[in-house]
């Protein structure tokens, strides 16, 4: 699932995109917004919210837009790129002015709200790692009353808003946490210092297309062990690990090398 870093940087090449510009041309494929019609609203500002996405117009309204696994907006100028968009089964939604064209495929969330209730579909997130209104002492404070191990605090978006397996994976791995520590042992320090290294690993790696957390974006060099299942470690060596956290139907993949880290999930032993 697209994370917090990914999210932001659509909204920001859209609002650069459409910000300011009215729209002349704009379908919902979804449910009963069908019969909703956004031409003649100018589009004010889009941003991010952990992994939503809120699209506000001048009328007062937002557009609320959730990725799930395989969403995406993708913004073309007007032409030839926009017909062959309107054309797609997987398109959701679309908007465009007078230059630009975004769609909206395989979106997996989509709502119309009012503005002001914007907090219907945000409200119940944690500090959002990347807002400009980023909250530490909130996050670790979430953190801190979360009844559990620290990873699942982390990819519970009421706790902070934006972290998903990859980052929560990388994190981990660079604080030498075990994921499956419980909260209650990480401490006020280090839950400041896991929570501030997250914070920094994705603001680092906001602005570039391509994720990374090693600050490396050559194939195969862009992550310390996501996505490295029994690869070896690039600090020690040792074959790095994926396991499943959370319970079913929502289990989760999550990374690590058991000898930084300091052992293995629950219920698996080194044999």
């Amino acid at each position: 699932m697209p994370e917090g870093d990914t999210l932001w940087r659509t909204a920001q090449r859209l609002h650069a995109a459409l910000a300011g510009h009215r729209v002349i041309l704009a379908e919902l494929r979804w449910g009963d917004l069908a019969t909703h019609d956004l031409r003649g609203a100018t589009t004010s500002e889009v941003v991010s919210r952990g992994k939503h996405l809120l699209h506000r117009f001048d009328t007062g309204v937002t557009l609320h837009s959730h990725l799930r696994m395989e969403g995406q907006w993708r913004i073309e100028r007007v032409g030839a790129d926009t017909t062959r968009a309107l054309a797609r089964r997987d398109l959701r939604a679309v908007i465009g002015s007078e230059r630009w064209t975004a769609a909206g495929l395989r979106l997996g969330m989509l709502d119309l709200i009012p503005t002001r209730e914007e907090d219907r579909v945000v409200g119940h997130l944690g500090p959002d790692v990347l807002g400009a209104d980023w909250d530490l002492d909130e996050a670790a404070r979430r953190l801190t009353a979360y009844d559990g191990y620290v990873v699942d605090a982390l990819l519970d978006q009421r706790t902070l808003a934006g972290v998903g397996t990859y980052w929560a994976s990388e994190g981990l791995f660079v604080e030498r946490l075990l994921p499956w520590t419980p909260t209650s042992d990480l401490g006020s320090e280090g839950t400041r210092r896991l929570l501030t290294r997250i914070h920094t690993l994705m603001d680092r790696a906001k602005d570039h297309a391509l994720q990374s957390s090693t600050g490396d974006r050559r194939a195969g060099f862009e992550s310390y062990v996501h996505g490295r299942s029994r690869r070896p470690c690039r600090r020690c060596g040792h074959p790095v690990r994926v396991d499943l956290t959370g319970t079913p139907p929502r289990q989760r993949t999550i990374f690590t090398c058991p000898r930084c880290q300091g052992g293995y999930a629950p219920g698996v032993s080194a044999t």
